[in-house]
């Protein structure tokens, strides 16, 4: 469904009528309410007007309902097991909103971190040459950033006032060919500067035609592998440069804390070790290959429902411990940039948060770069004071021709409310990200793609960026593909399986393509990536009936198929006598600026879309041999049919990208032994879940959103409740078997210096770090301090991967879950061969955080290890040594 007019007109033509090339399918774009520009010095408040083009796609909210595309609230009730997700939306609490109060600010920048490299455990490192994959050192980027900000400081020395203020300053919406852009300093090659191209998004080149659609974050999590996460970074940020990019808009690190979470499956998941490691390696490999990562969105942004009139309300502990951590392990990696969010937090706006941006992020984790806004999502001019670095897209509201900052931050200044000292700070922290990219290098890529005129060709020169990236776009399909289920030898298809039929609309295309839907809003055909600004275009979309009949034919295999999710009768009839019956389930979600059958972003309940529940039914009572294959963006409640006895293999395929057919394909077929793990848990009831969907408030009402579950999110509430899912985090089974054996816990000697030792013996007496500049990031904290050793064999009769997990048990009266995660990796054995696996802890990993004393401390008494298979799965157990 594409409309007639130009997708990026829409912002300025409010209210209107809207003609679409599909007569079965309908769109209608609500009236969006503008918030008028504010005058400098006045106070703005969202409790007054909502804006309906908050992200950075830019286009006001859509309601699509499409026949053939999406299924309707009738049809998903009319199956009497449809389960609802549990919502709190009675009466929810608003909340007042703190404004920064407009006052003379004198400022002092924090210092650059004096790091001193020491090999070979804290390397210097420069972003084009990262450690390698599960190397076991700290990367010290200190001395890279230390030259850049040099370089920086040298450039503004030479520049007015003004100018410093451009560079903080986007043009504005649609004032460039990129979603945002930072305006050049003429001359470019003299005294001034290029300008910045700042894109979407954390999964390819957004609106870039010839361009790879890569597996999503949620898929990249649920592999597990670190070698295959990095270079998932890497190709696209090479994609990324190639089109003249400065800045991709990713990774995307929001927690999976509510499972109807809408932008879930931008992110990595639910656990904040995996998520932040995840976020680690994808950032080394964007910045190796020249671009500069965004880690975002800063933070407690779970639920996209009224995400710009909402108040994450988080305690400091949790606030360390789960949410703030992947943008640790973001400045870890040498992070060039980050994007405060939309929601408030604790009552301030995210963007406007002194507690988040300055004190977290710029001194404790001691970020060297600067911090934009979501787009439109700054609120005044004294956000300047509060840590913000650069607003995006630099109007107030799209196209208002305004801005916070501009003439304003300018006006401030010369006013002598905003020292100009925080200016210059501003200006050098992105020109010094830009410097540590080397992108002042004469042979980085100017611009040559147009996001809001893709078919013009004075200004998109439709270069080829894709490489030989499908290969890992298929790899990493395979690899992050769950097998939750698999009876009587189901899988792997083969000869053994001489007809089958594949049932369901997610088989095969869409009507009109894989990018009939605008920001693929909407659902049609197989299911590769969630709807909103975290989207791409595909160039083309492999499907599982494309793939599955290629590898049938080795078999002289008779394949059939019916891609109608509806036509229940047909469906069990065709199922009838088939050696096997494949049906495809899906469930999408995505962005709140476009509502697809009324899930506004966040999914409305936890069922299959399309009344997939129904499908499967049918099937199974027709078939004996029913497998499900499931499409989803996050996590389903499979109770209707997950026990029937008909139904002998799940494959949880996730959203894989434009290769997904031939991932699921090598899946099925055992080209691919399974080896994907969960990143969230899949509940029997949505209401076991520890925090739900907020909804409802009036439009002028900020919701409060309170994270009373604290550290128990995900598997932890589970394991803390003793709650039993269906399936646990991690869990994922394999065509082979493998036992664990031989566990060894042993310290790790480092031949600390003086000073080091004795803020060592410091932690080992359960004395909290001290409050100073980069503390949380320390060298003597992450260092690895233990090693964990033990076997992983292959006692199975086929080649495969496992997936060891390791689990810290904190003493009881630290406060912690049960059981949390601290270390994985992935291993591969031929049958009967075994291989020693080590897994390293460092003392931040066997930390909590002190809120009293503002430090990471060892908490008293004993702290357990657990190695498995996944949460649950535990085979080995130990303690750590004194």
């Amino acid at each position: 469904m594409r409309p007639l007019i130009s997708f990026w007109s829409w912002a300025s033509l409010l209210p209107f009528v809207l003609a679409v090339d599909d007569a079965s399918s309908t769109v209608s774009l609500s009236s969006v309410a503008v918030p008028a520009s504010s005058p400098v010095g006045t106070t703005f408040s969202v409790i007054t007007s909502v804006s309906g083009v908050q992200s950075s796609s830019a286009i006001p909210s859509i309601s699509i309902s499409s026949q053939s595309a999406t299924v309707s609230s009738a049809s998903i009730s009319s199956f009497p097991s449809a389960v609802s997700a549990s919502t709190v939306a009675a009466n929810p609490s608003t909340q007042p909103i703190s404004i920064i109060p407009i006052s003379s600010n004198s400022f002092a920048p924090f210092p650059v971190p004096s790091d001193t490299p020491i090999p070979p455990t804290y390397p210097s490192v420069d972003p084009s040459k990262p450690p390698a994959v599960d190397a076991s050192v700290v990367p010290d980027f200190g001395p890279a950033w230390a030259a850049a900000h040099a370089k920086a400081r040298a450039k503004i020395a030479g520049l007015t006032l003004e100018e410093k203020v451009n560079i903080s300053t986007g043009v504005g919406w649609t004032g460039g060919r990129c979603v945002g852009n930072i305006p050049a300093l003429e001359p470019i090659n003299g005294r001034g500067w290029p300008g910045l191209c700042l894109e979407d998004s954390p999964l390819g080149v957004r609106f870039g035609d010839f361009a790879t659609s890569f597996p999503t974050g949620i898929n990249t999590a649920a592999s597990f592998n670190r070698g295959l996460i990095r270079q998932r970074g890497l190709f696209m940020g090479l994609e990324h440069r190639a089109k003249g990019v400065n800045i991709a808009l990713g990774p995307m690190m929001n927690m999976g804390r509510i499972a109807q979470g809408g932008r879930n499956w931008e992110g990595f998941g639910a656990d904040p070790f995996l998520a932040g490691e995840s976020a680690y390696e994808t950032i080394l490999g964007m910045q190796e290959g020249g671009v500069m990562a965004c880690a975002k969105h800063l933070v407690g942004n779970e639920q996209e429902h009224k995400r710009t009139q909402s108040s994450s309300d988080i305690d400091d502990r949790t606030m360390h411990e789960i949410y703030a951590h992947p943008f640790l392990r973001s400045v870890m990696a040498g992070v060039g940039s980050m994007m405060c969010s939309y929601n408030l937090i604790n009552g301030t706006f995210a963007c406007e948060n002194d507690k988040v941006m300055n004190d977290i992020v710029k001194r404790e984790y001691g970020f060297q770069g600067f911090i934009m806004s979501d787009w439109s999502a700054q609120h005044s001019t004294m956000s300047a004071v509060t840590g913000l670095d650069m607003t995006m897209p630099g109007d107030i509201t799209f196209s208002s021709h305004t801005s916070y900052f501009g003439a304003n931050l300018t006006a401030f200044v010369n006013n002598g409310t905003i020292s100009e000292s925080r200016v210059d700070d501003m200006a050098t922290r992105i020109l010094a990200s830009w410097y540590l990219l080397h992108q002042d290098s004469p042979s980085y890529p100017s611009v040559n793609f147009d996001a809001f005129l893709p078919d013009s060709d004075e200004t998109n020169e439709h270069i080829d960026v894709q490489d030989d990236h499908f290969t890992l776009v298929r790899d990493l399909g395979a690899a992050s593909a769950v097998l939750l289920k698999n009876e009587r030898g189901a899988l792997p298809l083969g000869k053994k399986d001489r007809s089958i039929v594949l049932l369901g609309n997610g088989a095969g295309p869409g009507r009109a393509g894989p990018n009939q839907f605008g920001d693929q809003g909407g659902s049609d055909g197989v299911l590769a990536m969630g709807w909103g600004s975290g989207t791409a275009n595909f160039t083309y979309l492999v499907t599982p009936l494309d793939a599955i009949q290629r590898n049938a034919r080795q078999f002289r295999t008779s394949v059939s198929w019916l891609l109608d999710d509806f036509n229940l009768p047909r469906a069990g009839n065709m199922a009838r006598k088939r050696t096997a019956a494949l049906v495809f389930l899906s469930a999408d979600s995505g962005e709140d600026y476009i509502t697809v059958d009324g899930n506004e972003g966040d999914r409305k309940n936890l069922t299959a879309w399309h009344g997939g529940d129904n499908l499967v039914l049918a099937v199974a009572a027709q078939n004996n041999n029913t497998i499900v294959i499931v499409n989803s963006v996050g996590p389903l409640i499979v109770e209707p049919w997950i026990d029937h006895p008909n139904v002998t293999a799940v494959v949880w395929a996730g959203l894989a990208g434009q290769e997904a057919g031939n991932s699921i394909a090598d899946v099925l077929y055992g080209a691919w032994n399974p080896s994907g793990r969960l990143p969230y848990t899949i509940a029997k009831d949505p209401a076991d879940y520890s925090a739900q969907l907020v909804t409802g408030g009036g439009p002028q009402d900020v919701l409060s959103i309170p994270y009373t579950e604290g550290l128990e999110i995900d598997y932890r509430h589970f394991d803390a409740k003793n709650i039993t899912p269906r399936f646990e985090f991690g869990f994922g089974l394999s065509y082979t078997k493998f036992s664990y054996s031989g566990l060894s816990i042993q310290k790790i000697s480092s031949g600390d210096d003086r000073a080091e030792a004795a803020l060592v013996s410091a932690w080992d007496n359960g004395n909290a770090t001290a409050i100073a500049e980069g503390s949380s990031r320390a060298f003597w904290l992450h260092r690895p301090a233990f090693k964990v050793t033990f076997s992983v064999q292959n006692s199975g009769s086929v080649f495969g991967g496992e997936i060891p997990q390791v689990y810290v048990n904190f003493p009881a009266s630290s406060g912690e879950p049960p059981s949390v995660l601290k270390g994985f990796t992935n291993t591969e054995a031929s049958p009967k061969q075994k291989k020693s696996v080590t897994i390293t802890l460092s003392r931040y990993d066997l930390s909590i955080w002190d809120v009293e004393k503002q430090g990471w401390r060892k908490p008293a008494g004993k702290i357990g290890i657990s190695v498995g298979a996944s949460s649950r799965d535990i085979r080995l157990r130990g303690s750590l040594p004194s």
